[in-house]
């Protein structure tokens, strides 16, 4: 029987589930597979930690040199996440002729080309499945299992931190600092929630999704992103109103002109699929021109599912299968300026109630080629501070932001900044 030695870099929730999987379940790896692995080595911070049960403490060591330079150990799971650190221990795992497994999103959103052009000089495999979407096999579905098609666009719920806390403002009508508060409760959230909330851990998810689907290189800070902060009780309402709900999406999607990647909060469809992706689940909606629309649907984070995805790259290491982060296209797109996209708009401001301001926001609005389909006016009662909410028919970014700009400069009637979300139809 074939034995696999693994080097755990890292033995947090995700080390210390996979660490706990491989030994549940080594019988049925043994049957199945007919693979013995073993996590030989596993880097820690602290040796003097308090750890789990069933732990064989004479594996661990603070020393990454004694898993990349040991030449018994055949993969390197990297599981420490961060950026700088983990760079510097894969490359060294490639250039000391070890395959590497990844669940680091970060890492392959902002230093992805550099760890392909050297895994692919040296001949060397890097698999990530764990990366995007926990226990949710995108990965495998775009490279293997839509192989056959070309992907022109992504739309998923990547984050499950937002799309709790949205489900709860939405659901409760809780305003968005007590729905964030909830999260952090139950363990949906970390105690510095700026990762999720502020859309940076989505947009390196799309990042990798799209350089995946599209075969080009997609530079992370070209990578448009805008989070959930903002979003008040009162945009959740106003979207029912109209028939939509608010949703965090990454989404990317490529023509003749280029690609476009972005992560936004987004009014969507009420009969839309990822409408009804609830709490803390993740979707994944593909469209395949073979396939029509595919969507992937799961527990996108924790433990236990981001260990089975590891244990998945395991299971094709072992069997010899290849998986590298892809080449770029040598017909590369450029990823487009968020200025330049054209959508559809909900607009919200805060206006002094008087006569004429409807008419006067409006005009502005003319000016710059943009179209009212919706409106909801608040019950008139002088003097007041009312939302006028508009939803407007599709218009570039660039000319939408203008007119709210000049709006906004308008003191007279504008009481505060003005909320713009787009519309995924």
């Amino acid at each position: 029987m074939r034995s696999i030695r693994i080097g755990l870099l890292g033995l947090g929730q995700i080390g210390s589930s996979l660490y706990k999987l491989v030994s549940r379940k080594a019988a049925f790896f043994q049957k199945r597979y007919g693979v013995q692995f073993k996590i030989a080595r596993i880097l820690v911070k602290n040796m003097r930690k308090k750890r789990f049960s069933g732990l064989d403490a004479k594996r661990l060591t603070s020393q990454a040199s004694q898993i990349l330079k040991d030449p018994s150990i055949d993969v390197v799971v990297e599981l420490i996440g961060g950026v700088d650190s983990a760079k510097k221990y894969v490359l060294e795992a490639l250039r000391s002729g070890k395959d590497v497994i990844t669940a680091n999103k970060a890492l392959l959103a902002e230093k992805g080309e550099e760890i392909s052009a050297l895994a692919g000089k040296l001949g060397r495999q890097v698999f990530f499945e764990a990366s995007v979407g926990g226990g949710i096999p995108v990965i495998k579905t775009i490279r293997e299992g839509l192989g056959a098609n070309r992907i022109d666009s992504i739309l998923g719920i990547v984050n499950g931190t937002c799309n709790y806390i949205l489900t709860q403002m939405s659901r409760e009508g809780l305003d968005f600092q007590t729905a964030l508060e909830q999260a952090q409760k139950k363990g949906f959230a970390e105690p510095d929630p700026s990762f999720d909330i502020d859309g940076i851990d989505s947009a390196h998810k799309i990042a990798v999704l799209a350089r995946l689907a599209f075969e080009q290189n997609i530079p992370f800070r070209d990578v448009y992103c805008e989070g959930i902060r903002h979003i008040t009780e009162q945009d959740i309402n106003f979207a029912k109103n109209f028939g939509y709900c608010i949703k965090l999406l990454a989404i990317a999607k490529r023509d003749a002109s280029g690609i476009d990647a972005r992560v936004q909060p987004t009014l969507v469809p009420q009969d839309h699929i990822l409408a009804k992706v609830d709490g803390s689940f993740n979707a994944i909606l593909l469209d395949g021109d073979e396939t029509g629309e595919i969507l992937l649907y799961g527990r996108g984070a924790g433990p236990e599912p981001t260990a089975s995805a590891v244990m998945s790259d395991l299971i094709d290491y072992s069997r010899g299968l290849e998986s590298r982060f892809p080449e770029a296209s040598k017909k590369p797109l450029k990823v487009k300026n968020i200025s330049s996209i054209l959508s559809r708009y909900y607009l919200r401001f805060s206006v002094l109630d008087q006569p004429g301001v409807l008419s006067k926001i409006a005009g502005i609005l003319g000016k710059y080629n943009v179209s009212i389909s919706d409106v909801i006016q608040s019950e008139r009662k002088s003097g007041t501070v009312v939302p006028l909410i508009l939803l407007t028919h599709h218009v570039h970014e660039k000319e939408i932001r203008s007119a709210v700009e000049r709006i906004d400069a308008m003191k007279s009637m504008i009481r505060s900044k003005s909320r713009v979300i787009r519309i995924e139809a």
